[in-house]
């Protein structure tokens, strides 16, 4: 049975653990097959490098607080994921962020006193553990072909995880975000469901930036992120009619979305 989800540990692990061949040396990592850890889960982080191949798909809005994550909404409300069935399975062709793929493997630093990284796993995760399927973490003591993948995916991630904090001290310091709402009356409805609890980029603050400022980011790709995060809300009532469709509208109507 899965542990409780330890206090301050990233969405989705419940445990983290350094791989270690003295401790891990005959653990095995089996084919993943759906992601039914996101059956509760309605929001995940996603990369700046992400927006265009994920706003095809998802709403993409930004949490609350002083260092705003940039979230792809599976459901507007918690608890509540519409993509996934059952299974864990995304609909054909859906884009799956990376942070979902990465699970259970992560990067992280285990002392306070040292920037270093090292791999950790979750290890409640059903698809990783001394099993006699699947494929090896180790190979004689050293780290297998697949593990090298997995650090080398790990290591990637990183990198792009600076690259969307960068994002976000230019956008910060633009003081673009603004506090977002969706509502929406289906028929029949005595009231609209309205959603709050996050933020988007103000269209009216984008209009007034500053015109070398609006030259830098596009020369660097930023200006594009934004749009696609603007044309991204346009989801919202998709994910709207899905959570209609599939009998998941809460009973309480105006729940926020964090």
């Amino acid at each position: 049975m899965a542990s409780a989800p330890q206090q301050g540990l990233p969405l989705l692990y419940n445990d983290l653990m350094p791989i270690s061949s003295q401790v891990h040396g005959d653990w095995r990592m089996r084919e993943i097959r759906g992601a039914k850890f996101l059956l509760g889960v309605h929001a995940v982080p996603l990369l700046a490098e992400e927006f265009i191949a994920a706003s095809r798909f998802y709403p993409i809005v930004f949490s609350l607080g002083a260092d705003p994550v940039p979230l792809a909404l599976m459901g507007l409300n918690e608890g509540i994921n519409t993509f996934v069935n059952e299974e864990g399975m995304f609909p054909d062709d859906y884009y799956v962020p990376a942070y979902v793929r990465r699970y259970p493997f992560l990067l992280a630093k285990l002392r306070p006193d040292t920037d270093e990284l090292s791999l950790c796993i979750d290890p409640s995760s059903e698809v990783i553990g001394p099993f006699d399927d699947g494929d090896p973490l180790f190979d004689n003591g050293a780290p297998s072909e697949r593990t090298k993948q997995i650090l080398g995916f790990c290591e990637q991630m990183e990198q792009a995880s600076g690259v969307t904090a960068a994002f976000f001290r230019d956008i910060a310091e633009q003081k673009l975000l603004t506090d977002g709402e969706f509502s929406a009356q289906p028929d029949g409805a005595p009231q609209p469901f309205i959603y709050r609890g996050f933020q988007i980029v103000s269209e009216d603050a984008l209009k007034n930036l500053r015109g070398d400022v609006a030259r830098k980011w596009i020369q660097s790709g930023l200006l594009p992120l934004i749009y696609a995060h603007l044309f991204s809300l346009q989801r919202m009532t998709d994910v709207f009619g899905r959570q209609m469709l599939q009998g998941k509208m809460p009973a309480v109507q105006g729940l926020p979305l964090n």
